[in-house]
């Protein structure tokens, strides 16, 4: 058995692969082994990773979070109190800060949390929130980055959020983490985002399995993780084994398979049905990532021979709305995902639209965070809190979870970062509390993870202006000038926390985000 000089076995070879055994389910993780094994140090540094990190190295996880429609940092841990831009000079009432009564300072934190009441703009449903438990629990895991980025358009903000402006060769987050840890890991990087969150990055060079799999609905997502269970009346597995072997088969033999032997496309999708599929299958992940209820009238799952997850009554008592609050939904898979060691890194987040919880509960107001747009602190104020509410209860299953026996939960292993597209303008009618704002460049990022560098503010808000500035990434140095965008910055300090070998990367070194 040979390679061909890109590290992929040829079709033909694949197939004798497959003969070795009855299904070819146990293949996958071999053939991605003979693959790496035999990739060139030189190969393998072109495409970003080093061999030896990227197998022996415990994987860490990275769980990116989708603030559609723009979070605005001001807005939460940054928030600013009206006498501190008052003592600065500045005009309190004709910026975006805050009464005492609305902001609780955090005892020996950089932190602030915000405590607002209201409606949901112009939609008569009450708002009442308060962010100081969930800053107070996790401030020492918690660290902001200040930012400045270069779109305020939400597509394309979204996804600069995860390559960092196309900082190492237009690779997302998700993808540098899927090439360093995700070798064997059946599905490595499985992406719930929406819009420009959901792309994928522009270096192809990559290997398939570091770009993201697009999950639209993870309530059904896992149903189709399998070919044959679940269908009535399909034949044996011994049966469709045979039938598959025909087809690969017959494939290969037409004009087409023969025209396209050598086409990626055509090897990438032959090596996805031959090696990937039985392999899936063989892990039982239609059952093992199902939260949905047996419900005979909804979802009657055993009368297709259908179960869920042992973790499933566990889930939906965790998130209640998950059948009908998507983020919730996603929080569930995503728990299930790094559980069962199938993904290394998940991405979710609301998205534009409405979402409501039996009997009239609102669970996302009209465009997510951009309904700011119509009423900016209400809106800031709900969509913050509820996206804290949904990490809150992702983290503590990640807590309970262990990673392996050494002691260490998922939890000490992960990363969660909230990618927020950019900011808000900071101006408002003078002494109103109810205004709307624009999108603007400046911003900052919330990352959360025993690894980072906890209950640090890198950077730091002018009182006068309410405006972030920037900082040293490698020392952590405030930056009181530094008004131009650090994209880059964010991004290797992420990957830093990752553990991600950046070496060769151009990245700036940006060790202020790692805990010492």
């Amino acid at each position: 058995m040979s390679l061909r000089n890109n590290g992929r076995l040829s079709r033909r070879e694949m197939l004798k692969a497959l003969s070795m055994c009855a299904a070819g389910s146990a293949m996958g993780p071999l053939l991605t082994g003979c693959r790496d094994a035999l990739t060139t140090p030189a190969a393998l540094e072109q495409l970003g990773g080093v061999r030896q990190a990227r197998l022996d190295g415990k994987p860490r996880f990275l769980i990116v979070v989708g603030a559609v429609g723009g979070a605005s940092i001001i807005d939460s841990m940054l928030a600013v109190r009206a006498a501190e831009t008052t003592a600065a000079g500045g005009n309190a009432a004709r910026l975006n800060t805050f009464a005492d009564s609305q902001l609780e300072l955090v005892d020996g934190s950089p932190f602030r949390a915000v405590k607002v009441q209201g409606q949901l703009g112009n939609i008569p449903y009450p708002v009442k929130t308060d962010q100081s438990a969930f800053v107070k629990k996790y401030k020492d895991s918690m660290l902001v980055a200040t930012s400045v980025g270069t779109s305020v358009n939400h597509v394309i903000a979204q996804k600069r959020s995860l390559t960092g402006n196309g900082a190492w060769r237009g690779r997302t987050l998700q993808e540098c983490v899927a090439l360093q840890y995700g070798a064997g890991f059946p599905i490595p990087n499985v992406n719930m985002g929406n819009s420009g969150f959901s792309e994928r990055g522009t270096d192809s060079s990559l290997p398939a399995h570091c770009y993201g799999e697009v999950v639209a609905n993870p309530s059904l997502w896992p149903l189709g993780l399998d070919g044959v269970k679940g269908l009535k009346g399909a034949p044996s597995r011994d049966v469709m084994a045979l039938a598959r072997n025909v087809r690969n088969s017959l494939d290969s033999q037409s004009v087409f398979g023969k025209t396209f032997d050598d086409a990626a496309m055509l090897k990438l999708w032959n090596e996805q049905r031959t090696v990937g599929q039985p392999a899936l299958e063989a892990q039982d992940l239609i059952s093992r990532l199902n939260v949905m209820r047996d419900d005979p009238s909804k979802t009657p799952l055993s009368e297709y021979g259908l179960s869920n997850s042992a973790d499933a009554e566990r889930l939906r008592a965790v998130f209640p709305f998950f059948e009908t609050d998507p983020v919730e939904a996603q929080a569930a898979l995503a728990f299930l995902l790094l559980k069962h060691r199938v993904s290394v890194t998940v991405t979710l987040g609301p998205s534009f639209n409405v979402a409501l919880a039996p009997p009239f509960t609102f669970t996302n107001p009209p465009l997510a965070f951009d309904f700011s747009h119509n009423d900016h602190r209400a809106i800031q104020a709900f969509v913050w809190s509820r996206l804290m509410g949904t990490i809150d209860k992702l983290i503590e299953l990640l807590k309970s979870e262990p990673f392996d026996s050494s002691g260490e939960s998922l939890w000490d292993r992960s990363v969660i970062y909230m990618a927020t597209e950019f900011g808000r303008t900071r101006n408002r009618t003078e002494g109103v509390e109810v205004f709307g704002t624009g999108h603007d460049l400046n911003n900052g990022f919330m990352i959360l993870s025993p690894k980072v560098r906890g209950n640090t503010v890198l950077g730091g808000v002018d009182p006068k202006t309410t405006l972030t500035y920037g900082f040293d990434p490698r020392t952590g140095a405030p930056q009181p000038g530094k008004v131009e965008s650090n994209e880059a910055d964010i991004f290797s300090g992420i990957l830093t926390a990752m553990g991600v070998d950046t070496s060769g990367s151009g990245l700036p070194d940006a060790s202020a985000f790692l805990r010492t």
